[in-house]
């Protein structure tokens, strides 16, 4: 049989006093192992529900005959949602101790078999007339889940109404019971309401029990962040760094007075208005290129004369000459002596 590890300082002893009563039937070596076994499935129930189960198995090979053995396997195999298994277990127990103790989770393993019909045919059984006050709120609250499974929201609003309910006083079971009412009136439609006893709820809950608070964040809209969040947490952590790089940098940048970026704006317009094209008059460049500098001294009929001389051929040469070819000859043209008249 493989046993599972067991810490040192878990010596068996931490079990409550009927369960060690029950075990005394048990060789002591044998008695004190499944003690051990027993004293894990407790410690990791809420939080490592299959590691629990682990263990109650564990205790179960060694100890079956025992009761509080199947009862804690029973809780086990409830806890990581084995139904059939939690049912069997707890209808062994019971068989053994007579009590009726365990009716209300044995009412609540139906229901999560898919059969909400025999949960509620459970809790008109008489077995619940023996119960205590908190099984039989317990009860009460598997009652109104079934309801609920089979689609009769109103109904189970009506079954958790009750005198514990109306009660004033912190009972260990008010928180859940208030919790349950406020998710029944929310199934409904009575959101008001609903939130009101999911209020009442978080102010019995002492232990921390239910989720109530968020149930009520959740209706006012608030969305909560995990601080635990490690990739948060690493985005988080980055900020400073990147905001000190970003301020390092910028101290580093050269200071620019505001007197010196106008003064190069300055600079910058005048460079342009230098580099801009004069305008050019049209009669400038025409009495430029036609007139040369000494044209007022030359008789128009001289430079008739000089065209006459010339051959056909220099002629047809001569035609086209440029604009500036035309004043270079006639500036090379030699000045009179008087008026010809």
């Amino acid at each position: 049989m493989k046993r599972l590890p067991i810490p040192d300082d878990v010596t068996g002893e931490e079990i409550d006093k009927s369960v060690r009563q029950e075990l005394m039937s048990l060789p002591k070596t044998l008695a004190e192992d499944v003690a051990r076994n027993l004293v894990m499935v407790a410690k990791l129930l809420d939080d490592e529900p299959e590691q629990a189960y682990q263990y109650a198995r564990v205790a179960l090979r060694l100890a079956s005959r025992v009761a509080a053995v199947r009862e804690a396997a029973g809780f086990a195999s409830y806890a990581v949602g084995k139904y059939s298994e939690a049912l069997a277990e707890f209808r062994a127990a019971r068989r053994m101790t007579g009590n009726s103790d365990l009716w209300p989770v044995m009412a609540d393993c139906e229901r999560g078999m898919g059969r909400p019909e025999r949960a509620l045919a459970m809790a008109g059984e008489p077995e619940v007339q023996k119960l205590d006050r908190a099984g039989q709120v317990e009860m009460r609250m598997v009652a109104a889940g079934a309801r609920r499974d089979m689609g009769q929201a109103d109904a189970a609003v009506v079954t958790l109404q009750s005198p514990e309910l109306a009660s004033h006083s912190i009972q260990p079971w008010t928180a859940r019971l208030r919790y349950a009412y406020a998710d029944a009136l929310l199934a409904a439609g009575r959101e008001d309401e609903a939130r009101e006893w999911f209020a009442k709820a978080l102010e019995a809950d002492q232990g921390g029990t239910t989720d109530a608070s968020d149930r009520l964040a959740e209706l006012d809209g608030v969305e909560f962040v995990d601080a635990l969040d490690p990739e948060q947490e690493a985005d988080d952590a980055l900020k400073p760094v990147a905001e000190s790089t970003v301020e390092e940098s910028k101290a580093d940048e050269p200071e620019v007075e505001e007197a010196e970026v106008e003064e190069a704006e300055v600079e910058i317009e005048e460079v342009e208005a230098d580099e801009e094209p004069k305008a050019v008059e049209p009669e400038a460049v025409e009495s430029e290129i036609v007139e040369p500098e000494d044209a007022e001294d030359v008789e128009p009929e001289l430079v008739e004369d000089e065209v006459r001389d010339d051959d056909a051929e220099d002629a047809a040469k001569d035609a086209a000459p440029t604009a500036e070819a035309r004043s270079e000859d006639r500036a090379g043209l030699p000045e009179k002596d008087g008026d010809e008249s």
